[in-house]
Order: structure tokens, then C-alpha cells, then sequence
């Protein structure tokens, strides 16, 4: 029987204090952590707006809108909107026009009226539960300012406010952040919101 021919055992190696050190691989993986941070991020605001509505503003609005997806978001589950920390008062009102669509429950924060920070909406909008989600959904946000005898209504996102014949006295802006609207992105309205029949 022949032996076997075997590979020749290389000397083990010892790495000295002069070896040069392998390359950390830390500033990659911060690197890609980044990168899938980003484009996870693009792809949710892609998502989110919706392709449909001819009115809808400049896709760079979305940026400027993630402060508020930031800063709304964990009110998706209604209880964590109605706590003393955040400040929005529940409603059982929920608003409607059937020819036009609905807004829904408005949520109310005293706090933010009057404010034209992205992160810092005055009203969350809520509608009924679906199938898939018991008890009610966040579905828009609403920025609301006092009438006080201005001339020129506010802006953000490069949207005018109007008056809001449900909420007189005020200059109102929604976002319909979480529940697209046909009509568009800012519109009053959203045919997707219903109310109950009373």
C-alpha cells in the first residue's frame, strides 16, 4: 500500500509587535449601518407618499416632512397620544363633509397651535379601526393658526393654509401622512376618512 502524500505543515506564524495589524473593519459596518439607515429611510418616504395625487408638491417636502413622521409616529397606538407628556385632548367628533370625505377625530394639543415647526403639529387626525387595526388610526396630521386679523394666510411646505370652516377662527394645514389621499397630500379632505353614520 502506498502512503499517502502529505501536504508539508507551514511554520505557524506569530504575529511580532512589528506585524502590521489587520485593517479594523469598524469604520465599514458604521459605513453600511448608515447606508442601510438611508436607504430604508427613502424607501419608507417613497412609500408613504402618495403617487397617485396629480397636486401633490415637490418630492423634496418629504424631507422636510420626516420631522414630522419623527415626532408623530409613536402616536399610531392612540393611548400614547392622550398621556399628560403629550398633550393631545381625544375627541369623539368625528368630522366629516360625505361629498368631499372626512377628516376624522381630531386630537388636539393647546400647546402647538400656532406653530409652524414641521415637528410640532397641533391636531393629530384619527379615524375608526379597520379590520387590521382595533380601535382607531392615526391617519393625518394638522397644523392650526389663529385668525387674528392677518392679511396674508401662513405657509409651510410651501402650502398656504385656509380657513377651515369646521374649526372657525383658525388657518389650518393637513398632512395626510398616514392615510393618502386621493385628492392630495395637503388636502382638506381625504374620501379614504369616514365617519360613522349616526
Amino acid at each position: 500500500m502506498r502512503g499517502r502524500l502529505e501536504k508539508p505543515k507551514e511554520p505557524h506564524h506569530v504575529p511580532s509587535a512589528a506585524s502590521p495589524r489587520p485593517p479594523s473593519s469598524r469604520p465599514l459596518r458604521g459605513a453600511v449601518k448608515t447606508a442601510v439607515a438611508v436607504a430604508t429611510a427613502a424607501a419608507f418616504a417613497l412609500s408613504a407618499a402618495p403617487a397617485h395625487a396629480a397636486s401633490d408638491p415637490d418630492p423634496s417636502v418629504w424631507t422636510t416632512l420626516s420631522k414630522t413622521y419623527q415626532a408623530t409616529s409613536k402616536y399610531g397606538y392612540e393611548a400614547f397620544a392622550v398621556t399628560p407628556s403629550a398633550g393631545y385632548q381625544r375627541s369623539d367628533d368625528c368630522v366629516a363633509n360625505p361629498p368631499e370625505g372626512g377628516m376624522g377625530y381630531h386630537y388636539i394639543n393647546q400647546a402647538d397651535i400656532d406653530s409652524l415647526d414641521p415637528a410640532k403639529p397641533a391636531a393629530l387626525l384619527y379615524a375608526d379601526g379597520s379590520d387590521f387595526v382595533e380601535g382607531r388610526r392615526l391617519v393625518a396630521v394638522e397644523w392650526m393658526v389663529k385668525d387674528t386679523g392677518r392679511t396674508t394666510a401662513p405657509t409651510l411646505f410651501g402650502q398656504t393654509f385656509q380657513k377651515d370652516p369646521k374649526h372657525p377662527g383658525y388657518f389650518t394645514l393637513h398632512a395626510w401622512i398616514y392615510e393618502p389621499s386621493s385628492k392630495s397630500l395637503f388636502a382638506p379632505w381625504n374620501p379614504e376618512v369616514v365617519c360613522p353614520k349616526v
